[in-house]
């Protein structure tokens, strides 16, 4: 069960170079169910996803190389890319790990940021960091697999 918080991000306060980062392609071959490919760094996944906005179901196996770019022909819409900062975050409710999303290609300058959490409850306690901007957790707007669907 995946539980998180998502949030559009307009301006990063801080430099990103001393925070662990990973390069992220990702396409989806169905988004009802939403049935993702992702390469993240030299990892390949398929990645099954169930209904919802906060609180989802989330099954990831691993993919071969070959395999992956054999589904990538196969994919609808949108190739998803971006840049995944982790940056750590401790507040008051406890310690959490940002995963900031700076796209690019069709989506440059789009900037998302998601924090996961283990309960419910602890997700609508979170307080988050000044620099965030609007909660789009609610949104399916900004799920990516809403975002793979667009045209431009």
């Amino acid at each position: 069960m995946e539980i998180e918080r998502k949030y559009l991000i307009h301006q990063i306060p801080f430099s990103l170079e001393v925070y662990e980062v990973h390069r992220i392609e990702q396409a989806y071959l169905c988004t009802e169910p939403v049935i993702r490919i992702r390469r993240e760094d030299s990892n390949f996944y398929i990645t099954y996803k169930s209904k919802g906005l906060m609180i989802r179901e989330e099954h990831n196996l691993p993919l071969t190389e070959e395999s992956y770019h054999h589904l990538l022909k196969k994919a609808d819409g949108n190739i998803i890319t971006k840049n995944r900062y982790k940056i750590p975050y401790n507040n008051m409710n406890g310690s959490y790990t940002i995963e900031l999303d700076i796209f690019s290609d069709i989506f440059d300058g789009l900037m998302l940021a998601e924090v996961e959490f283990t309960t419910e409850e602890e997700s609508l306690a979170f307080v988050p960091p000044d620099w965030f901007g609007e909660d789009v957790t609610f949104s399916s707007e900004y799920h990516n697999s809403t975002l793979s669907r667009l045209h431009y």
